[in-house]
C-alpha cells in the first residue's frame, strides 16, 4: 500500500526486454545517501546498448540522449532492472527507450518506476565515421 509520500507500485513492462539487472553499492552513493544520478545514467547508457548493438553488428557510439527523467530516488541495495525496446531504426543511428525499475530490499517483489530515458546510438566504422546499419536479418 502507498502512502502519500511513496510511490505507487507497478508491474514490469511486457512489451520490452530485460537487458540488464544490477544492485548499486554504497560506493555509488552521493552524500545524501541515495545513489549518483550520474552512476544511474551510466548503467542506463550501457543497458540502453544491448539491442543496438545486437541490430548494428559492430562499432557503434552514444550520440544522444534525448530525455532522462528521474522519478524516484535509487538507494544502496535496491534491485534495479532495466527494461528495453527499439523505438527507431534509420541508416546509421538506432534509438532506443530505456525504463528503470526498483525492486526495494526491504519490499521484495514489489516495483518501483525509477528512471526513464531516449538515447540515441549511430554505428560507426573504424576510423569512428558512421556507417550503414546492415539490413535487418529474417528470424532474428
Amino acid at each position: 500500500m502507498s502512502t502519500p509520500n511513496s510511490p505507487a507500485h507497478v508491474t514490469l513492462p511486457t512489451d520490452k526486454e530485460l537487458v540488464l539487472k544490477v544492485i548499486p553499492m554504497p560506493g555509488d552513493c552521493n552524500a545524501n545517501g541515495d545513489i549518483f544520478g550520474g552512476w544511474v545514467m551510466s548503467q542506463v547508457d550501457l543497458a540502453g546498448s544491448v539491442l543496438p548493438a545486437r541490430r548494428v553488428q559492430g562499432r557503434m557510439a552514444t550520440v544522444a540522449v534525448k530525455e532522462f527523467i528521474f522519478k524516484q530516488p535509487v538507494r544502496v541495495g535496491d534491485l534495479l532492472s532495466f527494461y528495453a525496446h527499439l523505438s527507431h531504426v534509420g541508416r546509421t543511428s538506432v534509438t532506443v527507450e530505456v525504463e528503470v525499475y526498483a525492486e526495494r530490499i526491504q519490499r521484495q517483489g514489489r516495483y518501483i518506476k525509477v528512471t526513464e530515458a531516449t538515447l540515441t546510438y549511430v554505428a560507426i566504422d573504424e576510423a569512428g565515421r558512421p556507417r550503414a546499419i546492415p539490413p535487418e536479418i529474417s528470424g532474428n
